[in-house]
């Protein structure tokens, strides 16, 4: 174990090293002699596509120094998640969806799942009991899997989505060519807000029903006198739990400054965030009944002291840099840890006949995540041979280090009983598990990457690319330490995909990709897991309507095997880490945002997905946990504008989020019921120097009673939606 931490220490040393160099190559002046000056915010330009189509002259893109350049309202216009350039929606041959601002903002949504709602073939999984994002893509899809992503890089951090979130993008498919290691139902990426040459301001506070309230604010603008502009984002909250008991408190800090010259662009961030969440493992289903055990769902099964607490930090350094004759360079690093410590009274085992619980008081202590991941990029838009090709060169190092210091382990103990329950029988433990502690896991990667779009005509264009990636892998646990894991190895990803424009707005795509997983478990294994590989193919249309709405449908299919799963040990009880044979995952899919008229918007999505293990000795035939087979989502908003002589304006909104029924447990013994939510919002503005918005939100307005993931091991542990809610908010611009 300590010889395999000095590897990564000289991993981090030749990191910095590369840092360096890179940083070094982005300076060289001559790269930008005869580089144009970079365009100024909030200028209307026509895109590179639209110069090219002769007395075709499609409308102009906004393209500015702010975070909101992607979208328009509710629209998406453009994306630089799915090629790693600023590509229109329409030349891509993959589908992606991204969720707004302004949706954001209409919604308030608290989390990534609150965003993730209005995307389809989305839901959650094992979320850890609510202490990390945990989302499933296409069918596949767990917490810890490296598919959460912001700003495009890998990170460290437990809990994504915060104050900071500009908006999301969802990356559907694969994507291991350009982001390395991910599996075949796409990634996720937070875009985060970002440093604007025009001064805006915000101060905001809330209250919630359930009790407590936010507060924060959000400036940025540009540093008179200088070429620099600046954002500062903070925001705190107390709310408390809507169950029996527990706090979430949450706050965060983030500074960020942009550096912009007449060819290059410098910008530096960071984020510190400390929370403390409720461990709450759900409710139990009844394995005789398939249903819910009958007993209030506010009721909690475990004990006050089920919390996850921490804290963390994330820096990063994002240059761009204008070379000569339509290139680019751009290098981005970021450094990411995050520390916690949780506790928690886990329920062993559940007699039905009379309501009793056997528990364990569980904890960890001492837990750190760390990575490092830095990256480069060349892109060029030039001809060749009389064809316009997009081209893309990368390299990236990606370093990532576990490890959970502290394993706390107690004995079993009977005697709670769901039907009247009695806290503080079972008290926190501290009795240290030598054979479970220090708990590590650490991977490093490095790739080389290329991709190029290829413009054979106005309506056809080719899309291909490939990844080389070597890994470095191990894992293990106890005291003395057990190395379960120790690999290494190579991988060839490739990627291809064509798109056939019919209009300038409408489009016929399709795309083939692998993709490529090495794994580990700090658990026990049945033998060595073999690394995952994945292969997905799509086709899909995608349309701009009445000149203000996205639209794309896909379908899809994905094939993935070697897929880990969690299972129980029949004979010692521990949780053991196997992989089942092959999965394979079909489906459809379809995605609307935009605006219907200038008052009103939307964003729609149905998603059908059709999952199976094909091959397993355990599983064959049976449904992956927590993969719906549908998921629909629909919210409607009217800007009634100005009601009044002094400009006052008045919005509202409404809609509705459905999943349907869902395996919760690998035997599929039972099936967390499908569900449909409804949800709405108004928001009045007074028009002052400084307008003052009150916006009222309602969440989940029938009271409807659902579930939203399961543990999938057992029937012990099925997290539950959020019942009625209101939020009242106020805030002034600035």
């Amino acid at each position: 174990m300590i010889e395999r931490r000095a590897a990564g220490r000289y991993g981090y040393n030749i990191l910095r090293a590369t840092v360096l160099a890179l940083a070094a190559c982005a300076a060289y002046p001559a790269f930008g002699e005869d580089a144009q000056p970079t365009a100024t915010a909030e200028t209307d330009v026509l895109p590179k596509e639209s110069r090219i189509k002769g007395d075709t002259v499609l409308k102009p893109i906004v393209v500015g120094k702010g975070s909101n350049a992607a979208t328009q309202g509710y629209q998406p216009i453009s994306t630089v998640t799915a090629t790693r350039t600023d590509t229109p929606l329409l030349d891509i041959p993959q589908a992606v969806n991204v969720v707004s601002q302004d949706v954001l903002r209409d919604q308030n949504a608290r989390s990534l799942d609150d965003a993730l709602a209005n995307i389809s073939g989305v839901a959650q999984s094992n979320t850890l009991g609510g202490t990390q994002e945990a989302v499933i893509r296409r069918g596949f899809g767990d917490n810890r899997d490296g598919s959460i992503l912001i700003d495009g890089m890998k990170t460290a951090m437990s809990r994504s989505f915060n104050a900071t979130t500009d908006r999301v993008e969802v990356l559907k498919g694969p994507a291991s060519t350009l982001y390395g290691i991910l599996d075949p139902g796409g990634m996720i990426n937070i875009v985060t807000k970002k440093p604007e040459q025009t001064f805006s301001g915000k101060t905001y506070t809330s209250v919630s029903s359930f009790g407590g309230g936010s507060a924060g604010f959000d400036f940025t603008g540009p540093i008179e006198g200088t070429d620099l502009s600046y954002r500062v984002v903070g925001d705190y909250k107390h709310v408390d739990y809507w169950r029996n008991f527990g706090v979430n408190k949450d706050w965060v800090l983030s500074p960020s400054l942009t550096w912009s010259g007449d060819d290059t662009e410098v910008t530096v961030s960071y984020t510190h965030e400390d929370y403390s969440v409720p461990f709450d493992r759900g409710t139990i289903f009844d394995l005789a009944t398939g249903h819910a055990v009958n007993v209030d769902p506010k009721i909690r099964f475990d004990e006050p002291y089920n919390i996850s607490d921490g804290q963390s930090n994330l820096a990063s350094v994002h240059v761009k840099r204008d070379l000569a004759e339509d290139w680019k360079l751009t290098f981005d690093y970021t450094y990411s840890i995050n520390t916690y410590s949780d506790n928690q009274a886990r329920v062993i085992s559940y007699n039905a006949a009379t309501g009793i619980l056997t528990r364990r008081a569980d904890a960890t202590q001492g837990s750190t995540i760390y990575n490092h991941a830095v990256r480069t990029d060349l892109s060029g838009d030039v001809d060749i041979a009389g064809f316009r090709n997009e081209l893309l060169f990368g390299t990236s190092y990606d370093y990532a280090d576990t490890l959970r210091t502290k394993l706390i382990r107690c004995a079993n103990r009977s005697g709670f009983n769901i039907n009247n329950p009695t806290y503080g029988t079972l008290p926190e433990c501290t009795t240290v598990s030598a054979a479970d502690s220090d708990q590590t896991e650490q991977i490093s990667t490095a790739s080389i990457y290329a991709q190029d779009a290829l413009h054979l005509s106005d309506q056809w264009i080719l899309v291909g690319g490939f990844r080389y990636q070597y890994y470095d892998l191990m894992a293990g646990k106890g005291r003395p330490f057990n190395e379960n894991t120790d690999s290494n190895g190579t991988s060839f990803v490739p990627r291809g995909g064509i798109v056939y424009k019919m209009t300038p707005d409408f489009s016929l795509y399709a795309n083939a990709a692998k993709t490529f997983r090495p794994q580990s478990s700090i658990a026990s294994y049945y033998g060595n897991l073999d690394p995952e590989e994945g292969v997905a193919y799509e086709v899909g249309a995608k349309f701009d309507v009445l000149d203000g709405i996205t639209a794309n449908v896909a379908l899809y299919t994905s094939d993935k095997k070697n897929v880990a799963y969690s299972s129980l040990d029949p004979v010692t009880g521990d949780t053991v880490v196997k992989t089942a044979g092959l999965v394979r995952a079909s489906g459809i899919e379809a995605d609307l945002a935009g605006e219907i008229t200038d008052e009103m918007s939307f964003i729609a999505s149905y998603g059908y997905t059709h999952a199976r293990i094909l091959e397993d000795p355990d599983y064959a035939g049976n449904e992956p946990v927590n993969v719906p087979h549908h998921t629909g989502s629909l919210y409607l908003t009217y800007d009634f504008g100005e009601i009044d002589s002094r400009g006052d304006s008045l919005k509202l909104g409404g809609g509705v989020r459905a999943v349907g029924r869902r395996p919760g447990i690998n035997t599929n013994a039972y099936y967390l019921p499908g569900y449909m939510v409804a949800d709405a919002f108004a928001a009045y503005t007074w028009k002052n120097d400084r307008p003052l918005t009150l916006q009222l939100n309602l969440k989940n307005i029938f009271n409807k009673t659902y579930y939203t993931s399961s543990i999938g091991t057992t029937a012990l542990g099925n997290q539950i939606g959020e019942p009625f809610s209101a939020v009242l908010s106020a805030s002034i611009q600035f």
